[in-house]
């Protein structure tokens, strides 16, 4: 519980430096990599709306920068109880290509308070990728 705390903690942070002037919707994003190392992102609209970046896209593309290729937990901050900022579809396949086997989801509100945690496996059930299934 204390990892997930950090992560979340991490998230909640950077999403306070979220681009969001058209949704007013902050998210912010952190993973662990398979070393424990944290790495965290915000997102980033834009006026062209699909050319925005989710706070777990911005996340993944630190890790990669950084020579990671896997993670083992991601956690997601953003909205509330009603609106949990839960990882969009697109994310979650982002997710599945560089989770490791067992990779669970946290999210929680503004506030950091926990509000599930769940297997990516549960969240992008029959995932295909690199390496298969999760």
């Amino acid at each position: 519980m204390e990892a997930m705390a950090e992560l979340i903690a991490a998230a909640r942070a950077v999403r306070e430096n979220a681009y969001a002037p058209y949704s007013h919707y902050a998210v912010g994003a952190a993973v662990r990599a398979e070393d424990g190392s944290i790495y965290a992102g915000c997102n980033v609209e834009n006026a062209a709306s699909p050319e925005g970046l989710c706070a777990e896209a911005a996340a993944i593309a630190a890790m990669v920068a950084a020579g990671r290729r896997r993670l083992t937990a991601v956690a997601v901050v953003g909205g509330d109880v009603a609106r949990p900022a839960m990882p969009c579809g697109g994310c979650r396949q982002r997710l599945h290509e560089f989770a490791a086997p067992g990779a669970v989801v946290a999210v929680a509100d503004a506030a950091g308070r926990l509000l599930c945690e769940t297997p990516l496996a549960a969240l992008l059930p029959e995932a295909f990728g690199p390496g298969g299934r999760i």
